[in-house]
């Protein structure tokens, strides 16, 4: 599923039948035919050739707030961890605080300081994310670095910046791996709820969570206003939940086995 949706979007500009941005009035709010698939929008514009450009913004959204927010999340939390002292408890103070806000509420006025646009709801989505890793990278840290092979290394001679990148991190790894792959469904589902709300995406731009706002007051006269790209965000989060399950699945068996 999720390799469907990559070729769709990253394949949109030769697999998308018309121009997504080009408004035809005598066309609006068409049922779906041969020349327009899925139909067409309150303007006349192809929403089949939305739904493509569509899902390429949302999954870049959802693929690059996760880098975003793991590199700056791991890099704390294996400072916090590993050296503790003054500039863990600074750090897990920070991040106590911001996790102590809804996480809704937290991107809303990350936005409404920066002002409403998708990269500055990125921002917002990335900066919500970073505290998630620093606590999970810091847990993972606590309970390696005590362990046998690190004492090893650190007797050997080892500096700590190797012991740290060569010896602790590959353990955060997996759980890393996992947590990507749920967050890129989380943040992808938050950039859409942004953007319906007016503080993502600005329209023209055919994002999905903008499209479905702006058609919502078309939804009884052309239902598939709203459906496609309800639909696009939902296969997209679906196949990102699956994803992490199957990883989760794949890099720790014995948790999904019933005890």
């Amino acid at each position: 599923m999720l390799a469907a949706l990559l070729v769709g979007a990253l394949g949109a500009d030769v697999l998308a039948p018309h121009d997504p941005a080009r408004a035809d009035l005598r066309l609006r709010l068409k049922p779906p035919s041969r020349e327009y698939p899925l139909g067409t929008d309150w303007i006349g514009r192809c929403l089949l050739s939305r739904l493509l450009h569509g899902l390429r913004l949302t999954l870049a959204v959802g693929v690059l707030t996760v880098a975003a927010g793991v590199l700056a999340g791991v890099t704390l939390g294996l400072v916090a961890g590993f050296y503790g002292g003054v500039l863990e408890g600074a750090i897990m103070r920070a991040t106590d605080l911001l996790l102590a806000f809804p996480y809704f509420l937290l991107t809303i006025v990350f936005v409404a300081v920066l002002g409403p646009s998708l990269l500055n709801a990125m921002i917002a989505i990335a900066a919500w994310t970073a505290p998630h890793y620093i606590r999970l990278v810091r847990s993972v840290v606590l309970s390696v670095k005590g362990r046998e092979f690190v004492e090893a290394a650190r007797a050997l001679g080892r500096p700590e910046l190797g012991i740290l990148t060569r010896h602790v991190f590959p353990a955060c790894v997996p759980t890393l791996v996992v947590q990507a792959a749920i967050f890129c469904a989380q943040n992808m589902l938050m950039a859409a709820s942004l953007s319906f709300l007016g503080l993502g995406a600005q329209p023209p731009s055919p994002e999905l969570g903008a499209m479905l706002g702006a058609g919502r007051q078309y939804l009884r006269a052309a239902p598939q206003v709203v459906a496609v790209p309800a639909l696009g965000i939902f296969l997209g989060v679906l196949a990102f939940n699956f994803l992490g399950d199957a990883l989760r699945d794949h890099l720790d068996p014995s948790a999904g086995r019933a005890v």
